[in-house]
């Protein structure tokens, strides 16, 4: 398998979306799309590319064509890393404690501080798509049993939605980092079904 990982700017949707066609147009044959937390939002409008055969969402948004997520999401308890987001010049980020308890529970603390670290702030744009690919693209989710980032209900709800093929971890918001084989499992699955 070839594979490319997409560097979202995190300016905007369609910057991000610019930049995961820019992948690819590099990719030869059948692709899979995979993405995690936001990076759902991105695959679900860049997805109708002639070259993707199916999605994965890990711990992931997977909004409807014109969809409010902001609403959609207060549908459900709120989870705990928002009291953790901290806006400032037109972009979104956690604090560190957020980071380390709820964005990345589960990663052990030295680990944890690496990606925080790493953390690249999110446009406070909202990122409403034109399209859900989902809807023509066979569709995975893994569903985050302990995520304290996007509430677990809220991932059952979209993974029932889309009619993905729908996995359980029992891990944090970060299960491709806690439970990587898990994870690349599904992954295969999609690129030998889709």
């Amino acid at each position: 398998m070839n594979v490319i990982a997409v560097q979202n700017p995190l300016t905007s949707l369609a910057d991000d979306v610019a930049a995961t066609n820019f992948a690819l147009a590099r990719q030869h044959g059948p692709t899979v799309l995979v993405a995690h937390s936001y990076g759902g939002t991105v695959i679900s409008q860049a997805g109708l590319a002639p070259n993707v055969t199916g999605l994965v969402y890990v711990a992931a948004r997977a909004p409807e064509a014109g969809e409010d997520f902001a609403a959609l999401s207060a549908k459900f308890p709120t989870p705990p890393v928002n009291s953790g987001i901290i806006t400032s010049g037109g972009f979104r980020f956690l604090s560190q404690p957020a980071f380390l308890q709820d964005f990345a529970n589960g990663v052990p603390r030295k680990e944890a501080l690496v990606l925080y670290a790493a953390q690249g702030p999110l446009s406070t744009t909202p990122p409403t798509t034109s399209i859900a690919a989902w809807h023509q693209k066979p569709s995975w989710y893994a569903v985050s049993k302990n995520d304290r980032t996007i509430n677990p209900e809220l991932e059952h709800f979209m993974a029932q939605r889309m009619n993905a093929t729908t996995i359980e971890v029992d891990a944090g918001h970060l299960s491709l980092v806690t439970h990587p084989e898990v994870i690349s499992r599904l992954i295969l699955q999609a690129a030998t079904q889709s």
